[in-house]
C-alpha cells in the first residue's frame, strides 16, 4: 500500500520523481524542525542535515534558496560576493511565497516558484545527506552529487 503523504510533501516527492531522484521520504517521530533535531531523529551527524534556507536579495527583491549543511552558518558578506547583491533574512510570508512551504519544513526540491539554489560545498563531505521534505517532520536521504544535479544548485562556500 502506498502511503499518503500532506500535500507538501507530496509535492516534494513529486519533484524528485520528476528529477529522477529516487528517494524514501521518512516520517520523524520527533520534530525535525532544526539540524539538531533532524540528525538526532535519522541518526546522523549534524553536518549530514541540509539546512534549506530562503533569503532575500536587499536590491533585487529576488529569492535565494541556500542549501547549507548543518554544521555550518551563512556568512552573507561571503554569499553576497557570490550573488552579486547583498541577502537579508525575509519573513514568513516570504518564504512561503517563494516556496509554498513554512518554515522549518522548506524543502530542496518542490518549491511552487522558480527560485535560485545556492549549495554549500561542506555538504560533499558526506555520502549522503538528510533534507527535510516539505514538513517540520518529513526527511529525505539523498547523495550530495544528485541533490546538486536535482536543484541545479551552484557550489561554493557559505562561510
Amino acid at each position: 500500500m502506498t502511503e499518503t503523504h500532506p500535500p507538501a510533501v507530496q509535492r516534494v516527492a513529486d519533484a524528485a520523481a520528476a528529477k529522477g531522484l529516487k528517494v524514501k521520504i521518512v516520517r520523524t517521530e520527533k520534530s525535525a524542525r532544526s539540524a539538531k533535531e533532524a540528525a538526532e531523529a535519522v541518526g546522523a551527524e549534524v553536518g549530514q542535515i541540509v539546512k534549506s534556507l530562503v533569503f532575500r536579495g536587499k536590491d533585487s527583491g529576488k529569492p535565494y534558496l541556500l542549501l547549507v549543511s548543518g554544521a555550518n552558518q551563512v556568512e552573507e558578506t561571503i554569499m553576497a560576493g557570490s550573488l552579486g547583491e547583498t541577502l537579508e533574512r525575509p519573513d514568513a510570508a516570504f518564504v512561503r511565497e517563494a516556496t509554498g512551504f513554512a518554515i522549518g519544513g522548506v524543502a530542496p526540491l518542490g518549491a511552487t516558484a522558480d527560485i535560485s539554489v545556492y549549495m554549500d560545498e561542506d555538504l560533499f563531505r558526506y555520502a549522503t545527506v538528510w533534507a527535510a521534505a516539505g514538513s517540520p517532520n518529513h526527511v529525505f536521504e539523498v547523495v550530495p552529487l544528485q541533490l546538486r544535479s536535482a536543484t541545479g544548485a551552484r557550489l561554493g562556500p557559505v562561510r
